[in-house]
């Protein structure tokens, strides 16, 4: 049985849904997602880019990274909700942020990265979460 999870942006006229459970969730306090959510950290799951379908008109946004590589962004043209994005180090999977979902029983995040950036008073628990600066 597969599981099949839809986002949308605010307006509801853009979504993606997603096929089985994402390949990674992940936390980033970098500078660039804290911008992007209007939040101390970004969180996004990724699935591969064939898991996902995208319905609705975007608008497409890149950026260079800090890395140095190139991120695209598609947000929505009429409310402004960043509905997905990919770029590396994972260019083959699509990036959708978990707040979308609307679901508070979205698999935690495994990953928490750009901690250097981290707000001194956000912690991202679990054993199992991997913490990079």
């Amino acid at each position: 049985m597969s599981n099949t999870r839809t986002a949308t942006c605010r307006c509801g006229q853009l979504s993606a849904t997603c096929e089985g459970e994402p390949v990674r969730v992940s936390v980033c306090h970098c500078f660039a997602c804290q911008q992007r959510s209007g939040s101390p950290f970004g969180e996004q799951a990724r699935w591969p880019a064939d898991k996902v379908t995208i319905a609705g008109e975007s608008t497409v946004w890149e950026r260079t990274t800090d890395a140095g590589n190139v991120t695209t962004y598609h947000f929505c043209p009429t409310c402004g909700t960043t509905v997905w994005y990919r770029g590396k180090p994972f260019p083959d999977a699509i990036a959708i942020p978990v707040g979308l979902f609307c679901d508070p029983d979205f698999p935690p995040p495994r990953f928490s990265v750009w901690e250097e950036r981290k707000h001194h008073w956000v912690t991202i628990p679990g054993e199992e979460v991997e913490h990079v600066d």
